[in-house]
């Protein structure tokens, strides 16, 4: 499923590149297309700008003879090239075709706009060592270039998540924590593509369909409206392990559109100065309505909350562009500052506003809120990285403990929430149905989202065996006596 959904994703990523090739040229299979090494140079042209040295012939010499010139010349820009051969493309070998692709789309899709996230997010700039250099000293310096990149690989991964985390903010409770699980819903994609091109979907409505409605709706505006090629299918991502790398490649692609939304200075500062206005103005409303909604009823208070962020949230859309604008701190101007302030400030009294009637839910439904909240949290950590895995293993297994004796009350919450009687003795009701009908969507999502250990723990175990083998294989030699080789695996 994983090499069928990168060979499809990997063939639309590459023609859309060929397409702007000088003539235009078109991969229809990507195992046997790419053995003649022309449309393998066509798409590094492309990609690079530069006029690489080819043959032009289709026999099997000038075939590696092409595929060696492609090889070369990444080798050139300081790209690992593992276990990746001439002869293993000429066959059409699948992993080593996909893992040469994954490569390429790295470097040239994604580590390159990452790298315009660099400041920003405060990641290591490679600036120098991205430039091309065939000087002795450069061939000297290759392995030290290689370890600040891969270095680099980490930080561009963690760089486009940071960016994809900040769009997504600006419309509530919508949570990416990876490039996997984190978009089944589909409501990132939807979150993304409202805040470059606000007005396109609808989230609200989105929060009450299916998974694959909201793929494909997104998947449909993305390529209709902002011209974004269709990378995926719904059925790729709302799967229990979708594929990482094919997420990547797919989001990398809101990023670049983002990056081509030219404004003039002038017009970004008068658009900035609209937004303190009206951040001020929406405040002061704030303010008032909890003042005068003081000594109402819960229902009344979550009525009046509701509308105020059903205005506040179509009000914004002029405003987005300008307040998930990248920039560093030092960068902003002093208007920008004051925007980010006010914002932040305004995000915090509306989550503490949120925070204060969730406590005054009716029994037992504030016990069953306090439960959410804890396992989203919960949900939501970065998990431990598995470069140790015997310590991650040791923080995993607290994290799992936490989260087994949580979820010993899934059953019994979601049995008495779908059994609540929402009305008081007047035969009025207690809670909006809209917070109901959410609540049980966050069930849902709980449950969805609960996948992300399995996977992790897969992975744990992986990395734990790995290592495990890697010992055994350094353990060749006779240690002496029983004593000295059972204090040696107890101190391991």
């Amino acid at each position: 499923q994983r090499e069928f959904t990168q060979k499809k994703t990997f063939t639309s990523w590459i023609n859309s590149i060929l397409a702007k090739h000088t003539p235009p040229s078109v991969i229809s299979d990507l195992y046997t297309d790419i053995q003649q090494g022309h449309l393998l140079l066509d798409l590094l042209e492309v990609l690079s700008g530069q006029h690489l040295p080819r043959e032009k012939g289709f026999n099997t010499f000038q075939c590696r003879s092409n595929i060696e010139n492609a090889l070369t010349f990444l080798k050139s820009r300081s790209l690992k090239l593992i276990n990746i051969h001439v002869a293993d493309i000429i066959e059409g070998n699948p992993s080593i075709v996909l893992g040469l692709i994954w490569t390429i789309i790295f470097h040239f899709h994604i580590e390159e706009l990452a790298r315009t996230l660099a400041c920003t997010y405060n990641q290591p700039s490679l600036g120098c060592s991205s430039a091309v250099d065939s000087s002795p000293k450069a061939s000297q310096s290759a392995k030290k270039s290689a370890k600040i990149k891969e270095r680099w690989k980490i930080s561009a991964t963690k760089a486009l998540l940071l960016w994809a985390k900040e769009q997504c903010s600006l419309h509530g409770s919508i949570n990416v924590t990876d490039f996997k699980s984190s978009w089944r819903s589909g409501l990132p994609f939807l979150a993304i593509i409202q805040t470059l091109r606000p007005g396109l979907v609808d989230l609200e409505k989105a929060k009450t369909r299916s998974n694959k409605e909201n793929l494909k709706e997104a998947f449909r505006v993305a390529e209709l409206e902002l011209n974004i090629p269709r990378l995926l299918e719904p059925e790729d991502v709302d799967i229990m392990n979708p594929d990482e790398k094919s997420i990547m490649t797919y989001v990398a692609q809101f990023l670049q559109y983002s990056r081509n939304l030219h404004e003039s200075e002038e017009d970004i500062q008068e658009k900035v100065r609209e937004a303190v206005s009206w951040l001020a103005a929406q405040e002061k409303k704030l303010t008032k309505l909890l003042m005068d909604t003081e000594n109402e009823t819960y229902y009344q208070k979550c009525k009046e909350m509701m509308s105020f962020m059903e205005a506040f949230n179509q009000e914004k859309k002029p405003f987005l562009h300008v307040l998930s604008s990248i920039r560093s701190e030092a960068e902003l101007s002093e208007g920008q500052k004051k925007m980010r302030e006010e914002w932040d400030k305004l995000v915090s009294q509306i989550n503490e506003w949120k925070v204060k009637l969730d406590q005054m839910l009716p029994s037992p439904l504030d016990s069953i809120e306090a439960w959410l909240q804890e396992v989203e949290h919960l949900q939501a950590e970065d998990l431990p990285d598995l470069q140790d895995p015997f310590k991650a293993m040791f923080v995993f297994r607290e994290i799992i403990v936490i989260f087994k004796a949580l979820m010993d009350c899934f059953d019994s919450h979601l049995d008495t929430l779908q059994s609540f009687k929402n009305e008081d003795e007047k035969n009025m009701p207690l809670v909006l149905p809209e917070k109901l009908e959410e609540m049980k969507r966050r069930f849902s999502n709980i449950s969805t989202n609960s996948n992300t250990f399995l996977e992790y723990h897969y992975g744990l175990c992986r990395a734990i065996a790995n290592e495990v083998n890697l010992k055994l294989n350094i353990w060749d030699m006779k240690y002496g006596t029983k004593e000295s080789v059972e204090s040696l695996l107890k101190n391991w």
